[in-house]
């Protein structure tokens, strides 16, 4: 299956939603008028992409109907796709440096899927020969250490972790003196994500943030949250959070396909200024993908 049709199959439920919608509006109205173009905004607020990212768009929109009298519906698509796509950015991988440590710290509330894509991601990257190693550094959910311990096993990854409740600085510091005496290639660091208590989890993520720029001053470090597409604009308020708790580097969505939410990627890169670059897109290994920003919105905007 290539990108765009994964997106497109990914993305059923939010585009039957958009779809539904956009017909209506145009059956209304017809034309680009002010009364069609806030009816699209709302579309867009509903499919989460945003009140702020919405309104961006609107006003991008109305300033191209001004500049070009073009208020054609393949013009105005076509614009509304190039102001997404800005918002969104370019294409982005994560950045992996041949010869050094890399270090992807996890991040993101329980429930997200955080420990479910570090093993997916340790799995990609043993299948292309690197030497992985992952870190359970979520020690206040006994869950959150199985869970990893149980994809290391699937994968052949080792997987470091110390007692229930026990110190996860602690542990970040032993995988990385696991990682450097074993060259591996990548450590993952799982984190713990309890945002109830953000002044905790602040602390928390400067001291595994210390450590390593002790113990690993010459490793390629990246952080890389993790949200919910299903969870809608309360993904939003994650990614406000984290961002003050951590410089993020990297934002990935996971289960995209669950709900008629999937707008909410316009959303979060627009509110993080970082890019998307992971998209799960079902439960299988291979059904995580690099987000693709083109095959994204024209899956999104797809009248099919």
């Amino acid at each position: 299956m290539g990108i765009f049709d994964a997106f497109k199959k990914g993305l059923q439920k939010t585009r039957d939603f958009w779809s539904a919608e956009w017909t209506k509006t145009v059956a209304s109205h017809g034309k680009f008028d002010e009364e069609m173009l806030d009816d699209f905004e709302e579309i867009m607020v509903r499919a989460d992409c945003g009140v702020a990212a919405s309104e961006e768009i609107i006003s991008g929109i109305k300033e191209y109907i001004k500049k070009t009298g073009d208020d054609s519906h393949e013009g105005v698509m076509a614009e509304v796709k190039r102001l997404m796509l800005e918002i969104l950015r370019e294409k982005t991988v994560i950045d992996i440096v041949p010869g050094k440590l890399n270090i992807i710290l996890m991040v993101g509330v329980n429930g997200t899927g955080k420990t479910t894509t570090a093993g997916k991601l340790a799995s990609r990257y043993k299948a292309e020969g690197k030497k992985v190693i992952m870190a359970a550094a979520d020690t206040f959910r006994a869950a959150a250490v199985e869970q990893l311990k149980a994809w290391g096993e699937r994968t052949s990854t080792a997987v470091i972790s110390h007692a229930e409740g026990s110190d996860p600085a602690s542990v970040v510091y032993d995988a990385i003196k696991a990682a450097q005496a074993r060259g591996s290639d990548i450590l993952i660091v799982d984190t713990a994500g309890r945002l109830h208590n953000k002044k905790n989890l602040m602390e928390e993520l400067s001291k595994i943030n210390r450590i390593i720029a002790r113990e690993a001053a010459d490793a390629n470090v990246k952080s890389l949250l993790i949200i919910d597409a299903t969870t809608g604009q309360n993904a939003v308020l994650q990614t406000e959070a984290f961002s003050e708790a951590v410089d993020l580097d990297y934002v990935g969505i996971t289960k995209l396909d669950g709900s008629a939410k999937g707008g909410v990627a316009i959303s979060v890169a627009y509110t993080a200024k970082v890019p998307i670059v992971l998209a799960g897109l079902g439960e299988g290994v291979d059904d995580l993908m690099d987000f693709d920003p083109e095959a994204f919105v024209d899956s999104l905007l797809a009248k099919e």
